[in-house]
């Protein structure tokens, strides 16, 4: 780790997904434009690293996830740990900023803890899905807590904790939904696969939505797909998967990155593995089908500690099966394309899915949400 010239106007900021990247990217200019002396040292992704005045290491390139995974990644995990203990006592910074990614955040946030360092959290995990005490153990090590769904105040709130609801980061990156008639002209659908954004997610998902466009396409001549991956996963990495399927290239697809969502948007529908890109294709209006896989022995676990009826962004925010979820032995190419079909079939429905859609924007609070969390950190820092 590189010698910083002690500050006390020193930040730094922790994430560990494709996401939280983004998000804390975004966090970090906010940050920079209210205060420009500010000098910020993340661990976290690439967006994170071409804001950062310093960076310590690509946490977001590990993409460990689930119950049982991260174990795989302990010495890396102590390492990181080891390096983040360091630079709390060398460096004694004004605060630390996690983002998202609890597994190894809340252990950052009791090391700052430990040495009376003021923490927050932007973009606080999803506590509510599964393990509700952590609220409580959060509100314990952080001065405030910002959260982007309006529900989350209260959760937080009654563990104790300071907590304020920014809103929604995507509301400042997503245009309005793009108008769309279904069918579309010789049913020349474009279709988008978003098979996650971490290497196990891909393996297990890429291949079945490859596969069902494929069957699309046995019906639909002129149907095209594109494959969204994330620039932490580039091509070399994906032809493994791809080789999976039984037809992994052809000219009717493409593999797309994209800072912005413009050719997201022109999307007619999107195989969609669960996660934030569910709720970016709703605010895109987008018609999907969402699915997950994962081991068995994380399913089991899981199944067994999530406490909601649902898996998707959009189904948990509207409270009901607006699109449909297609979990670990339904996550079959056959009831992909029956779904797709379905869809497909009957205009109606599609054009309903959209108009369900459109009230998740004044669900979500108003742009600007990393200003506001930004403007709030810094009140406590002057």
């Amino acid at each position: 780790m590189s010698k910083i010239a002690p500050t006390t106007k020193n930040i730094l900021i922790v994430a560990g997904d494709p996401s939280g990247d983004l998000h804390a990217a975004n966090l970090i200019r906010a940050l920079k434009e209210k205060d420009p002396d500010l000098s910020i040292t993340s661990i976290g992704g690439m967006r994170m690293q071409e804001v950062s005045s310093h960076f310590i290491y690509n946490l977001v390139s590990v993409g460990a996830v689930g119950f049982s995974e991260p174990f795989k990644n302990f010495f890396l995990w102590l390492k990181l740990l080891k390096l983040v203990r360091r630079y709390l006592e060398e460096k004694r910074p004004a605060c630390v900023i996690a983002v998202d990614f609890y597994g190894f955040n809340h252990q950052m946030l009791g090391l700052a803890a430990h040495r009376h360092i003021p923490a927050f959290y932007y973009i606080s995990p999803q506590v509510w899905a599964s393990r509700l005490g952590r609220a409580a153990k959060l509100a314990k090590l952080t001065k405030e807590l910002f959260v982007i769904f309006p529900f989350e105040e209260t959760i937080y709130k009654k563990a104790g904790a300071n907590v304020t609801f920014v809103g929604h980061p995507l509301l400042d990156l997503l245009p309005p939904p793009v108008e769309k008639t279904f069918p579309p002209a010789d049913n020349s659908w474009q279709i988008g696969i978003l098979p996650g954004s971490r290497k196990t997610e891909i393996s297990r998902h890429l291949p079945i939505f490859l596969n069902a466009f494929y069957k699309i396409k046995a019906s639909c001549p002129n149907a095209k797909a594109k494959v969204f991956a994330v620039p932490e996963f580039p091509d070399e990495k994906l032809v493994p998967f791809l080789e999976r399927a039984e037809k992994y290239w052809s000219k009717d697809i493409e593999i797309v990155r994209e800072y912005g969502y413009k050719e997201r948007a022109a999307l007619d529908f999107a195989f969609t593995c669960s996660g934030t890109a569910t709720l970016e294709n709703a605010l895109l209006g987008i018609p999907m089908v969402v699915a997950y896989k994962v081991p068995r022995l994380t399913y089991e676990v899981a199944r067994r500690v999530i406490k909601i009826p649902y898996i998707s962004l959009v189904n948990i925010l509207l409270n009901k099966p607006a699109v449909k979820e297609l979990i670990q032995e339904k996550a079959t190419v056959e009831f992909l394309t029956r779904e797709a079909f379905a869809l497909f079939n009957n205009p109606p429905k599609m054009t309903a899915q959209r108009a369900e859609f459109s009230s998740l924007r004044a669900m979500l609070g108003s742009p600007g949400a990393a200003a506001r969390a930004a403007e709030k950190i810094l009140s406590y820092l002057n």
